[in-house]
Formats: structure tokens, C-alpha cells, sequence
């Protein structure tokens, strides 16, 4: 099995999502249906129906949790010396070419990606176009509109 790189940070909400799904959300749902068999025929009876979805999702997102964990490779972006160079975790202030808007971005996994938030995902287009390079570097990255060219303005590592 191949590992999946995630940061410290995203394995860490990971495991709280896990330890709440196993401590709080599963016991609910347990509680949840045993309420809704006490009410008789269970062919008819909606909450039962939805509590036992609810357990099934429920389950099936404890499973899918702790086989990414188990594959896992736990990066902390703090540790690295990448000498300059965009790797995973790393944190890039770029400046677009043509608008001059500056933006800052973290490479993450896949599950930590969240655009609103700088969090942008290793298998994006932008991210393949940024790893390996430095500071002073232009990234051409094909976006819908077009070709974008980002200069990397300053590579850090926190």
C-alpha cells in the first residue's frame, strides 16, 4: 500500500474526527435505535430507518478514517529543510504576473485542501506547478481561463 502524505495538523483533526465518531456519534446512534425498536413494528418506522443510515454512515467513516491514518505519512512542515524549494507542507507567497495580486498558499493532503482557508491540495494543478521550485521562480499553471504565471515570491516552512 502506498502512503499518503498529510501534515501534523491534518492528521491531528483526523484523529479528534475519529475519537469523536467512536466516543460520541456511535454511542448516539446506538441509543438512537434501541429508542426506535422500542417502538414496535420496525417495517414501518422511520426514525429506526434513519438511525440505522446513520450507523451505517457513521461506521463506513470510522473505516475510511483509520485506513487513511494506517497510510499516512506524517509530514511537520516545521521540520523541513527543503533549502528554498516548494515540497510538501510548504507555505508559498506568490505574486500572479499579470494582476500582481499576491497570494499565499500551504501544499496539504488531499483531505486537509481548503481553498478559503490557503490549504491547497499536493495533486491541484497550481501545487504541480509550484513543487521544486524557489523564490524568484515563475510556475505556469494551465487554469480554465487559460495559462497563469505565478513568481514565487518567498518559500517558508512553518
Amino acid at each position: 500500500m502506498s502512503t499518503i502524505p498529510i501534515t501534523k495538523r491534518g492528521a491531528e483533526k483526523l484523529k479528534e474526527e475519529l475519537h469523536r465518531l467512536k466516543h460520541v456519534e456511535r454511542p448516539a446512534v446506538v441509543v438512537a435505535i434501541a429508542e426506535a425498536r422500542a417502538q414496535g413494528d420496525l417495517s414501518e418506522n422511520a426514525e429506526y430507518d434513519a438511525a440505522k443510515d446513520k450507523q451505517g454512515f457513521i461506521e463506513g467513516r470510522i473505516k475510511e478514517i483509520e485506513g487513511k491514518l494506517s497510510a499516512a505519512q506524517v509530514i511537520d512542515p516545521s521540520e523541513l529543510d527543503a533549502g528554498g524549494r516548494v515540497v510538501f507542507g510548504a507555505t508559498v507567497d506568490l505574486e500572479e504576473e499579470e494582476s500582481g495580486d499576491q497570494v499565499t498558499y500551504q501544499i496539504v493532503g488531499d483531505d486537509e485542501a481548503d481553498l478559503k482557508l490557503g490549504l491547497i491540495s499536493i495533486s491541484s494543478p497550481i501545487a504541480r506547478a509550484l513543487i521544486g521550485k524557489e523564490a524568484g521562480d515563475v510556475a505556469a499553471v494551465q487554469a480554465p481561463g487559460g495559462v497563469r504565471n505565478y513568481e514565487v515570491i518567498e518559500v517558508r516552512y512553518i
